[in-house]
């Protein structure tokens, strides 16, 4: 068994959450340490649709969705240093994005939800925008829409990434900052070493001042080592995509976007199958069949691939950020939207714990709330 000399904060967990944490750690000043369980993890960072959304997110839960809305504020300036930083950018573009309803019902809905998150935020705030058939047709020239197709609503915040890109970039960025990268993981055990905090690997003893875990579902186990429980659950969601062609859609939709290389994602699948990530149908033949409904044209292509990816979704979906009442120091990070809130994880979240506290604005973000604790 090694042991690792001590470093002001470990990161157990090299996805993007974790990867952003770390970079902006880093950033900070702080000597980091990533302990990451390489290419046999879930690795739901390498699986995911690549949306920077703010539309639909926090409906239950309005903090969340002034934290999407801070981090999608943070995304092109995080973008731009990772670029010039590293060189490899990646590919943020904001033009908003729109999500297409297929019946008056959904359409009401959509309507429905901007009212509501409109006096919540602000109109501004939420910055969603409902629209008829003709108005979405203006706004997506040149393309076909579906028969269906009565309208959508379209936000100003909204934009995509590549989540490769994204990974590769933080992952070079972290190794120009000195961040030490270890992948004999997963871990197995956190806890207090003295003063600071140790994590534990099959070969490996990494020592820190303070623990951040950001290990994705690994944090069922390694959460409740802190006192904390996230209380997390799996969910399945597919992906197809298709070969490249000319340039297509100008904006991301909920149910495709196009990608910087010219391939079509489809996606928007959500399975109870545990930690399974085979592609399977019925649901590709739905992820299929509904972007065809939005845009006939897409069925002339051919699809050269599929996945699956495991989501980590907390009892409301919302992230959890918690430090550990009986072991501060160490925190459990946990959320679903990894690409999206990838500008706040970095450049808002890492620099609190570099600060060794979490600010008051975030506090809905812990457990109490699944048990009704006020904040």
């Amino acid at each position: 068994m090694t042991t690792e000399r001590s470093a002001d904060t470990l990161v157990v967990g090299g996805g993007l959450v974790g990867a952003a944490i770390a970079w902006g750690l880093a950033r900070e000043g702080e000597r980091v340490t990533v302990i990451d369980e390489g290419d046999i993890a879930l690795r739901a960072s390498r699986g995911n649709f690549g949306l920077v959304w703010v539309q639909t997110k926090g409906q239950n839960l309005p903090d969340y969705a002034r934290w999407t809305r801070r981090s999608a504020d943070l995304w092109t300036g995080f973008s731009e240093e990772l670029a010039e930083q590293t060189g490899i950018g990646p590919d943020y573009h904001k033009p908003g994005g729109m999500s297409l309803c297929l019946s008056d019902e959904e359409l009401d809905d959509a309507r429905n939800l901007a009212h509501r998150m409109h006096n919540v935020n602000g109109e501004a705030g939420y910055g969603a925008e409902i629209l008829d058939r003709q108005q979405v047709q203006e706004m997506l020239p040149g393309i076909r829409l579906g028969d269906e197709v009565v309208g959508g609503s379209y936000g100003r915040h909204d934009g995509h990434a590549s989540p490769l890109r994204l990974l590769r970039s933080l992952n070079a960025g972290m190794k120009a900052r000195g961040v030490s990268y270890r992948s004999d993981g997963p871990v197995v055990s956190v806890g207090k070493d003295g003063d600071g905090f140790y994590a534990k690997t099959a070969t490996s003893t990494y020592r820190g001042a303070k623990l951040v875990l950001a290990a994705g579902h690994g944090n069922t186990k390694l959460a409740p080592m802190i006192g904390v429980n996230p209380k997390l659950r799996p969910e399945k969601g597919q992906i197809l995509v298709t070969e490249r062609c000319a340039p297509y859609l100008p904006m991301p939709t909920h149910v495709a976007r196009q990608t910087e290389e010219g391939t079509i994602m489809l996606g928007d699948s959500h399975e109870d199958t545990g930690y399974s990530t085979l592609s399977a149908t019925p649901p590709l033949t739905d992820i299929a069949r509904n972007a065809i409904r939005c845009f006939p044209e897409l069925a002339k292509l051919r699809i050269v691939r599929s996945w699956g990816a495991v989501r980590i979704l907390s009892p409301d979906g919302g992230p959890v950020y918690e430090q550990s009442e009986t072991m501060p120091g160490a925190f459990s990070i946990n959320c679903h939207s990894g690409v999206t809130l990838a500008g706040a994880h970095a450049l808002a979240l890492a620099p609190m714990i570099a600060r060794g506290a979490l600010d008051p604005d975030i506090s809905i973000f812990t457990t109490r709330r699944f048990h009704g604790e006020a904040h």
